[in-house]
């Protein structure tokens, strides 16, 4: 079966203290989901349980992501997370506390 894309939301999320990659990137999910609103599911005969979701997350160190916690942010769907090198880290003034910022795309598909 072939996939179909629905939806591309973008969002964007930052962790102002801790250098916390997961949390800006769970920010950026979290941001992306609030812009968007499905309620198409009905006419295409389909339930939020089909949708197949791609959440692809840029930060500056994607080996510190837990993809896990980051697809728990999704609440319906089979969810595959692909992180990415991107984002920003903003040094602080000392140097030890960067303000780190992460940018998500969700892709929304459906099996036809």
């Amino acid at each position: 079966m072939a996939l179909t894309r629905y939806l591309t939301e973008m969002g964007m999320g930052v962790d102002v203290h801790g250098r916390d990659y997961t949390k800006a990137a769970c920010r950026a999910v979290s941001d992306a989901l609030r812009h968007s609103s499905l309620n198409f599911f009905k006419a295409l005969g389909k339930s939020r349980e089909d949708m197949k979701i791609t959440v692809k997350v840029a930060v500056s160190e994607p080996e510190k992501l837990d993809v896990e916690r980051i697809a728990s942010e999704i609440p319906y769907g089979s969810v595959t997370v692909e992180p990415s090198k991107g984002g920003l880290d903003i040094d602080s003034e000392n140097g030890l506390d960067p303000i780190v910022v992460a940018n998500a795309g969700i892709i929304v598909c459906f099996e036809e």
